[in-house]
C-alpha cells in the first residue's frame, strides 16, 4: 500500500492541473461507477468514461462542428462485456507489463533467459503462439484494477503485477491517472519495479473513429487525415511483425510518409506498396513509427508541435497528441470484421440509418499508440535500456502524454497553457 501511495503522488505531482491530495480523496470517498460500471469525468466540452477492466477508456464524447456530441472510440456499452467478448481487440486499455510484441516470447537480462507466456501466431508445434502480444494471454488489459480516487476531473487506477506472472520476473506497482483539463485528455502511467529488475513498457491502445461512426457517407477510417511530422523512420519487421532490428526510411510519397505532409489513411490503398506492409497477406498500417524529434534539437513536448494529429473533415474534429514517448504505433484496424456491434452512442442516425451495419467494420477505426521502441528488449543496438529496464530503488518508469481536442479551423490553444 506504501508503494501505491508514493506512486499516486508521483503522478499525481504530474497532473497539469492542480488537484486535490489523491490519497485523501481515496481514503475519504469511495468512487462509484454508474448503472453500466462505467466512471465519468469531464472538461470543457468534452466527457470520458472508464473503466476498472484494464484501466480501460470506454466512451470519450467530443462536440463536432456542428454542435453534435460524437463518442469517438470503441468499445462496449457495459463495462462487464470486456471480460466476456472472445475476440479481445484491447479496446481502450493499458497492455503491460511490455506493449507491442516480444520475439520469440524471450529476452535476455543480466544473462538470464526468460520465457513469457506466447499468445500469437500458433503453428502446429507451439499451438499457444510463436511470440508475446501486449504482455501475453493475461496482461494488463484483461485483468481488473482498483479505483484508487474518482472526481469529476479525473480519475486514477493502481494495479500489482506480481512476480513472475507471464513469466515476468519481478513485482511491478503501477498507478495510472487519466485527467480532463479544457480540451485535453491527459493521461499519466507510472510504474516501479520493486523486487526484481524488469523489463516495463505501457501504452494506450485506444481505437479511434472521429467521426464516431456516425458518417452518412463512409463507414471507414479512409477519410481521415494523418500527420506525424517526425516520423521519418519505423521500424522494419518481418511478416509476422515482428521487429528485424532494421530502421527504415519513410521515403517522401511512399506508402508510409505521412511526415511530409498531411494525408488521409486511405490515399496509399491501392499502391502496390500497401500490400504486406503489415505483415503476410496484409493490406493497411500496423507499423511502428519514430518520433525522431532529437535530431532537431533540444524540444519539450509539451510545448513543441504534436507527435501526431489526426482529423476528419466530416465532423471537423481535430485531435493533436503530445507525448514524452519516442515512438508511435499506428493500426489502421485491418483485423476488424464487422462482428463488434457499435455503442448505443454511435452509429449513423436519421433517415440514413440503416444505411450501414451497426458494426466496425474491416479499416473503421484507427489506433494510435504512444511508447517506446517495440521488442527493444531483444534489440540492444537500438540502446533503449534507460527507457525499457528498471530495477528496484532506481527511477520508475513513466509515459506521459496529452490528448488535445479542437475543431479544424478553430483556435487551438498553446499546450504550455495547461
Amino acid at each position: 500500500m506504501m508503494r501505491i501511495r508514493r506512486l499516486v503522488a508521483l503522478a499525481a505531482a504530474a497532473v497539469f492541473i492542480a488537484l486535490p491530495s489523491l490519497c485523501a480523496a481515496a481514503a475519504s470517498t469511495t468512487p462509484t461507477p454508474d448503472k453500466d460500471g462505467k466512471y465519468w469525468i469531464y472538461g470543457d466540452g468534452i466527457s470520458a468514461s472508464f473503466i476498472a477492466y484494464g484501466a480501460s477508456v470506454s466512451n470519450f464524447i467530443v462536440k463536432d462542428r456542428y454542435g453534435i456530441e460524437r463518442d469517438v472510440v470503441a468499445g462496449w456499452d457495459n463495462a462487464s462485456y470486456y471480460g466476456i467478448d472472445k475476440q479481445h481487440p484491447h479496446f481502450g486499455g493499458v497492455p503491460g507489463r511490455y506493449a507491442n510484441r516480444i520475439r520469440n516470447s524471450t529476452f535476455e537480462l543480466d544473462g538470464k533467459t526468460y520465457m513469457i507466456t506466447p499468445n500469437e501466431n500458433p503453428t502446429p508445434e507451439n499451438p499457444d503462439g510463436i511470440d508475446t502480444l501486449h504482455g501475453g494471454p493475461d496482461g494488463w488489459d484483461w485483468r481488473n484494477f482498483t479505483v484508487v480516487s474518482h472526481t469529476n476531473r479525473s480519475i486514477t487506477f493502481s494495479f500489482v503485477d506480481p512476480d513472475g506472472k507471464e513469466g515476468f520476473p519481478g513485482e511491478v506497482v503501477s498507478v495510472i491517472t487519466y485527467t480532463l483539463n479544457g480540451r485535453d485528455w491527459d493521461l499519466k502511467m507510472v510504474a516501479e519495479a520493486t523486487t526484481k529488475k524488469t523489463p516495463i513498457m505501457l501504452s494506450s491502445h485506444t481505437y479511434w473513429n472521429l467521426d464516431g461512426f456516425a458518417n452518412n457517407e463512409t463507414n471507414l477510417i479512409f477519410n481521415h487525415s494523418l500527420h506525424m511530422p517526425y516520423a521519418g523512420l519505423r521500424v522494419g519487421v518481418d511478416n509476422i511483425l515482428i521487429p528485424t532490428g532494421e530502421l527504415l526510411p519513410n521515403k517522401n510519397g511512399s506508402v508510409n510518409d505521412f511526415w511530409s505532409k498531411p494525408k488521409q489513411i486511405g490515399a496509399s490503398f491501392g499502391d502496390q506498396e500497401i500490400d504486406g506492409n503489415c505483415g503476410f497477406n496484409c493490406t493497411g498500417y500496423d507499423n511502428c513509427y519514430i518520433n525522431n524529434r532529437e535530431a532537431l534539437g533540444p524540444y519539450d513536448w509539451r510545448t513543441q508541435r504534436p507527435v501526431t494529429t489526426l482529423s476528419s473533415d466530416w465532423s471537423g474534429i481535430q485531435l493533436d497528441v503530445y507525448t514524452n514517448q519516442d515512438a508511435f504505433q499506428m493500426y489502421s484496424c485491418g483485423g476488424q470484421n464487422g462482428t463488434v456491434a457499435l455503442k448505443k452512442t454511435q452509429g449513423v442516425e436519421g433517415d440514413n440509418k440503416d444505411k450501414f451495419p451497426r458494426t466496425i467494420p474491416k479499416y473503421g477505426c484507427l489506433v494510435l499508440e504512444v511508447q517506446d521502441y517495440i521488442d527493444g528488449i531483444n534489440h540492444p543496438e537500438w540502446m533503449r535500456g534507460k527507457k525499457q529496464i528498471f530495477e528496484p530503488g532506481g527511477d520508475p518508469y513513466v509515459l506521459q502524454a496529452k490528448y488535445r481536442f479542437s475543431l479544424k479551423g478553430g483556435d487551438k490553444k498553446d499546450a504550455s497553457s495547461s
